[in-house]
């Protein structure tokens, strides 16, 4: 009797393993490339940049530049628009390809100090709370189509009858 509590244990143990292994999996969000190829430079207009990207809740921004020459603050609306370097909320910088994580849905701001943010080298993101649920697929018989969802139940089952088999 012992044996076989101590395997529904260890059964439901996995189970809950694999729940939240699923959940990490499916909210990590988009990576965004600040500046796209070009990176974090005065070259780019950031404002038409992030025109082009939408950004959600748990993405994450990388930051590539040169760290001699640039660095990344994060700041509020005021510093932002009068590009004031002082007083930042957190500096991004660490080796010159930095990641930074969306959290909130609010506006985001970064600049570069040095007086670069003069010459163009900031960006404002403006982070919605969760995506767009997409519309279903309509499948052969009109009837609404998940694949993902599918996929996803079919893994949870294959898994299940793995590990049970193991537990038996």
């Amino acid at each position: 009797m012992e044996v076989m509590c101590s395997k529904i244990r260890g059964l439901i143990t996995k189970m809950m393993m694999i729940s939240m292994m699923m959940r990490c999996v499916s909210g990590t969000g988009t990576l965004h490339r600040v500046g796209g190829k070009l990176g974090w430079t005065p070259s780019v207009n950031f404002t038409e940049w992030s025109s082009h990207e939408s950004f959600y809740v748990n993405d994450w921004l990388i930051f590539n530049f040169d760290k001699n020459m640039y660095n990344v603050l994060e700041v509020n609306k005021t510093s932002y628009e009068s590009c004031n370097d002082q007083g930042f909320i957190k500096n991004i910088t660490k080796g010159g390809r930095d990641v930074f994580q969306l959290t909130e849905p609010r506006p985001y701001y970064f600049l570069s100090g040095r007086g670069f943010c003069w010459g163009g080298l900031k960006a404002a993101i403006f982070v919605q709370e969760t995506a767009p649920t997409p519309a279903p697929v309509q499948a052969r018989n009109g009837s609404p189509s998940s694949t993902g969802s599918r996929i996803m139940a079919l893994v949870m089952v294959a898994a299940s009858i793995s590990l049970t088999w193991r537990v038996l």
